[in-house]
């Protein structure tokens, strides 16, 4: 077709192949959201579906799920983020929090869910709640608790302003992209109201301020900061004084030792 002057219309063209992959594309797509197109393309063509990569790229990028640049390396850097939290410990504050659940039964019987976030460099606890349940919007107000704690502590009006930075690298070069603000890190095991999608709630954002770690199973050793909080926490502030009236009864029966046997361990004698 020409115009009036003989100017040529160029396109768009008919793209018969793309139209026919494309919503096989966009369904692959759709069950693995974290995949590039490549992997897509590799996988369509794993299971018998002549495709070329070209092709699910362009079929991908007109539904809009096309990853943006420099996805994969995003991913691999919160990776790296989440290996530091346990191999490299922070030094500063506002880098790693912790969080856990433990419970407190009182004299009368009855059983108390204290939630707390501590800061692991400076050891600081910015929130600690008391709630008759330990479900994930417990977990979740006392987070959000620790964040406005924060705030005041620092007169920030956001706390954003105070996180650290993370290297963005490239894949496959290795290539130092930028500097993106690295989220802090809220350490927590695997109990249910930790994994539910209330307590996601906190870490769902396009600029998080929060990222979520959770420790492996049965290694309460990872979360030890929090641990040990609350051990001192109800030895010393929650434990309620008692007479030992026991041990004195049994001070009372036991013979004194001899006094060349006071400050020494005993050992056993040639028989």
């Amino acid at each position: 077709m020409l115009r009036s002057g003989n100017d040529t219309i160029k396109g768009p063209w008919p793209t018969p192949v793309v139209d026919a992959a494309e919503a096989l594309a966009a369904k692959y797509a759709g069950a693995w959201p974290a995949w590039g197109h490549r992997k897509i393309a590799a996988l369509m063509r794993g299971d018998g579906h002549q495709v070329s990569t070209s092709t699910v790229e362009r079929a991908l990028r007109r539904r809009g799920l096309l990853l943006p640049v420099g996805y994969r390396a995003d991913r691999k850097s919160w990776a790296v983020l989440r290996r530091r939290v346990f191999l490299d410990p922070p030094t500063e504050r506002n880098r790693v929090w912790q969080t856990d659940f433990s419970e407190f039964e009182t004299i009368t019987g009855g059983i108390w869910r204290i939630c707390a976030v501590i800061d692991y460099a400076t050891k600081y606890c910015l929130a600690a709640t008391v709630t008759p349940t330990a479900r994930g919007q417990d977990a979740l107000a006392c987070l959000l608790a620790a964040v406005q704690r924060a705030e005041r502590l620092l007169a920030l009006e956001d706390l954003r302003s105070d996180r650290g930075e993370l290297d963005l690298l490239d894949e496959t070069t290795g290539e130092l992209l930028r500097m993106v603000p690295a989220p802090i890190a809220v350490v927590s095991d695997n109990g249910p109201c930790f994994r539910g999608a209330m307590f996601a709630e906190a870490f769902t954002s396009d600029d998080p301020l929060l990222r979520h770690v959770r420790t492996r199973v049965k290694s309460p050793q990872t979360n030890g900061v929090i641990e040990r909080f609350f051990g001192t926490l109800k030895y010393e502030h929650l434990s309620i004084p008692r007479p030992d009236r026991r041990r004195r009864r049994a001070r009372r029966r036991s013979p004194a030792l001899p006094p060349d046997l006071q400050h020494h361990p005993t050992s056993p004698g040639p028989r």
